[in-house]
């Protein structure tokens, strides 16, 4: 449960083992698993263990080292699957595509080119 009463999101229930998730990696504060509809080869996301910011604008601007540990996590899952090249998506909103309020960042790779987001 967040600080603000708010039910725990879908994201805060695999944290917890409450929903099965492929993990791929896992620190003390940062938890990144296999996305369940892939838009590229390689598609994880990676996400706060706290629910506490809904989006990477509130993540950056109240915990930056936590911001910058989800972006360490993300670089070190690229360099396991993807060779160190990736994209790293943060949608904002949900006319961004935002549709989880739990910050979290989209990590895609795997021979993709540009304009090809979402075409998979």
């Amino acid at each position: 449960m967040s600080s603000s009463g708010a039910e725990p999101s879908i994201f805060s229930r695999i944290v917890a083992r409450e929903i099965p998730a492929t993990i791929v990696a896992e620190t003390d504060r940062i938890i990144a698993f296999n996305d369940i509809h892939p838009q590229a080869p390689v598609h994880i996301v990676i996400t706060t263990k706290t629910q506490e910011y809904r989006n990477v604008v509130e993540l950056a601007a109240a915990d930056p080292a936590l911001l910058a540990e989800l972006v360490a996590v993300a670089r070190q899952v690229a360099d396991e699957r993807t060779g160190g090249e990736f994209r790293l998506v943060f949608n904002t909103g949900p006319s961004a595509g935002q549709t989880v309020f739990h910050v979290h960042a989209h990590l895609m790779g795997g021979q993709l080119k540009e304009g090809s987001l979402g075409s998979h």
